[in-house]
């Protein structure tokens, strides 16, 4: 099968762009797959990130792709299109994490040459940070497709509310292996110059409002001290906030801050070293950390909002807060240590995540093409 793939690619860096890279690897297996992206993705005033692109230091897997697509120039929308059809693709697959896609990708998917199935794999519908343009854009780009792929119940049930007579696939989110393999805890804590005698929480990803950085940063002030907290990840926006409170609750002893974006190569340090991963969000629909975390056997405290707790089981390989609150985050993270869950629940994850291979998902989505 010719299938074409629209997406984040190399040289963009982050999670969607990873996602990107591991579906192109597991589709090229068994068929003839092309990568378009973007030339533009955002304009530089709209990243609230330090770059856009991978740096010298990034080790990728660089996937040959296409660099067309101008999110802002509507003049490169046609080109774009002209180049996929010219392919002939009897798949076209696009991915969708952002209402401010919605017009360009909206439009490419529009006039993708008919006998061309048209599959959108949904991150996100309903967007966590509002904007006015949410619904249009939303209604614009979801209308131009004939199948969609969704990860969670939360982006299911968003997608239904938008388009109630939609055909999907609801598959859970593949398990990240691109990361390298667990290492010995001591020899990751020792690379990242923390003391062993510690336990470690860990915070993981690009730091934004909606993940609630600050409730676990207030939950720490209720643990005891021994309990660490490691913080790995580029900040989106402001620190300022997320700094006040480690001042005000004197805690900056307890908290290690690597606050640079994390390369792949970079990734098993933090998740070999730390003793639980930390997801205080106070909205979501589904997490990829989820899947780097399931990849290490590392065990997951979560708060009961959107999608977490369909990956992430209660009292089996992790445990789900229900509110997102301080207090009740400290006494799940207490639970944790007191009745030393991790290994049982590192055993539950290593059990489970067989059958989450990329393959498997890519077969899926294959499977699903032929029946729209």
């Amino acid at each position: 099968m010719k299938i074409a793939l629209l997406s984040a690619f190399y040289p963009f860096r982050g999670g969607i762009a990873q996602f990107s890279a591991m579906l192109y690897r597991a589709l090229e297996k068994e068929n003839e797959v092309k990568a378009f992206t973007f030339k533009r993705q955002y304009p530089n005033a709209l990243f609230p990130g330090k770059t856009q692109f991978v740096t010298e230091n990034d080790h990728v897997d660089e996937i040959p792709a296409a660099r067309l697509l101008d999110t802002i120039n509507p003049f490169t929308f046609g080109k774009t299109v002209k180049k996929i059809n010219e392919f002939h693709p009897d798949l076209f697959i696009g991915q969708y994490w952002m209402t401010f896609f919605g017009p360009s990708l909206g439009t490419v998917h529009k006039r993708i040459k008919k006998g061309t199935k048209r599959i959108a794999i949904l991150h996100n519908v309903i967007p966590h940070e509002t904007r006015f343009f949410d619904k249009g854009a939303n209604n614009y780009f979801l209308k131009h497709n004939d199948g969609f792929v969704v990860m969670s119940d939360a982006v299911m049930n968003d997608l239904l509310s938008l388009k109630p007579t939609a055909k999907y696939l609801r598959i859970d989110h593949p398990v990240y292996n691109q990361f390298g393999e667990k290492q010995e805890r001591f020899r990751a804590l020792e690379k990242l110059k923390l003391n062993p005698q510690k336990n470690y929480l860990l915070f993981f990803g690009f730091i934004r409002g909606y993940k609630g950085l600050d409730l676990l940063l207030n939950a720490l002030t209720e643990m005891d001290c021994s309990i660490h907290l490691i913080v790995a990840g580029e900040i989106y926006g402001s620190f300022d906030a997320y700094q006040k409170i480690i001042d005000s609750k004197n805690i900056g002893a307890r908290v290690h801050l690597f606050t640079d974006y994390i390369a792949d190569d970079q990734v098993s340090d933090f998740f070999s070293a730390s003793d639980v991963c930390m997801l205080p969000y106070k909205s979501a629909t589904q997490s990829g950390i989820t899947a780097i975390s399931h990849h290490f056997d590392l065990p997951i405290i979560a708060t009961d909002v959107g999608g977490l707790k369909e990956s992430i089981h209660h009292n089996s390989n992790g445990l789900i807060v229900p509110i997102p609150d301080p207090k009740a985050i400290a006494e799940a993270v207490k639970r944790y240590f007191g009745e030393e869950l991790k290994d049982k629940m590192s055993t539950q994850i290593a059990s489970e995540k067989a059958d989450n291979s990329w393959e498997n998902f890519a077969e899926k989505i294959l499977e699903f093409s032929e029946t729209i």
